[in-house]
C-alpha cells in the first residue's frame, strides 16, 4: 500500500517552492508565471487524461491522472490551500446523494 501521506509531502514541497528561485525547479517556475500558466497546465493535463481514458491504456491513464493531481496540488498551494481542504470537502459530501449535493450549491 502506498503511504497516504504522499499528498501532504508533495503539498509541503510545493509550499516551499512558492518562495524558491523560479530557475531552481519546474514548480517554482510555474508558480512564478502565475495563475493563468498554472490553470493552462491543469487544463492540458485534464485533456490528456481524457485522451488516455479514450485509448483505454491503463498505465497511461494512471500517469496522466498523476499529472492532473500534481498540477492541482500546485494550484492549491498557489491559492493558499492544500489537500486537507479538498479532503474536508469530500468528507462533507460523503453519504450525500450527488444530486442533492449539487442542488444544495444552487441555494
Amino acid at each position: 500500500m502506498v503511504d497516504p501521506e504522499i499528498l501532504h509531502r508533495i503539498a509541503s514541497t510545493l509550499e516551499a517552492r512558492k518562495s524558491a528561485d523560479p530557475k531552481s525547479s519546474y514548480s517554482a517556475g510555474l508558480m512564478h508565471k502565475g495563475l493563468d500558466a498554472i490553470l493552462k497546465k491543469v487544463g492540458e493535463e485534464a485533456v490528456e487524461t481524457v485522451m488516455a481514458a479514450k485509448d483505454g491504456d491503463k498505465l497511461h491513464i494512471v500517469r496522466e491522472v498523476a499529472d492532473v493531481w500534481f498540477h492541482t496540488l500546485l494550484l492549491l498551494a498557489y491559492q493558499g490551500l492544500g489537500p486537507d481542504d479538498v479532503l474536508a470537502e469530500l468528507a462533507r459530501r460523503e453519504g450525500i446523494s450527488g444530486i442533492d449535493e449539487k442542488n444544495s450549491r444552487k441555494e
